[in-house]
């Protein structure tokens, strides 16, 4: 059984954060800019995607012939969404910029991508209008959000039954400070100076704890790390938690 949604203001959702949305709406023309301020996920991509898709098949138990419906939670102009879509699956990406989704929709045009759509809104309007889901996707949102407790709420409310959780997201450690918050933003300049609020990241006990209280379970969880010199992809799965991680929850 799900746990009910504790009750909010209408001024205070879960899911969105008015100056972090205001922040990603002035990024959002370089989002597809592999070498601009979305480098870093440009770079990871790759890791999360592979991930994602190996942790899917267990949920094609009925009809292994029909396309997953997935929904990808805080999509920005939709790396994962468009990713996702190519391996033929049903996504629906949805984000709370409007101008992130019209660079999505602009920019998905050309790949022809029929089972891909997007959506300017919210997860609890998505759960006011009674979607559901196969499997839900949120990378690198759950450190931006007000409440992440209830935001796996949220998330647990948009599954199908037997459905599954992805999330990526960064661990609160002594080292994530250094690294990715301080070393990315303003040592090498990775990403824009205030991106991130290293008090908001999620360690994978917090992330157990709330998934547990939305009636979810994690299933599995990895590290993802810069690769090493030579390997062709720029970051490669590990057991290192202690900054970057990706976890996937199922509903229990």
């Amino acid at each position: 059984m799900q746990a009910q949604s504790p009750v909010r203001h209408a001024e205070q959702p879960a899911s969105v954060s008015p100056d972090e949305i205001a922040r990603f709406n002035r990024l959002a023309d370089r989002w597809w800019d592999p070498d601009g301020p979305m480098r870093p996920l440009h770079q990871m991509n790759p890791l999360r995607i592979r991930w994602i898709q190996r942790h899917l098949p267990p949920l094609r138990t009925q009809d292994p012939l029909r396309p997953l419906r997935l929904l990808d939670l805080g999509c920005g102009a939709g790396l994962a969404s468009e990713a996702l879509a190519g391996l033929g699956h049903d996504v629906l990406g949805v984000d709370a910029s409007e101008p992130a989704i019209a660079v999505a929709r602009t920019h998905a045009a050309p790949s022809g991508h029929r089972s891909l759509a997007y959506r300017a809104g919210s997860a609890e309007a998505l759960r006011a209008d009674a979607l559901r889901f196969d499997a839900v996707v949120a990378l690198e949102v759950i450190e931006h959000v007000p409440d992440p407790a209830a935001f796996l709420v949220l998330l647990a409310d948009l599954l199908q039954p037997g459905g599954l959780v992805v999330l990526s997201t960064l661990n609160r450690t002594l080292r994530s400070l250094a690294t990715a918050k301080v070393g990315a933003e303003y040592v090498l300049r990775l990403l824009p100076a205030g991106t991130h609020d290293w008090r908001r990241f999620v360690t994978p006990t917090e992330l157990a704890r709330h998934a547990a209280g939305a009636g979810l379970r994690v299933v599995d969880i990895a590290g993802m790390v810069p690769a090493l010199p030579g390997q062709p992809e720029r970051w490669r799965e590990s057991r290192d938690l202690g900054v970057n991680y990706i976890a996937a929850l199922s509903a229990a």
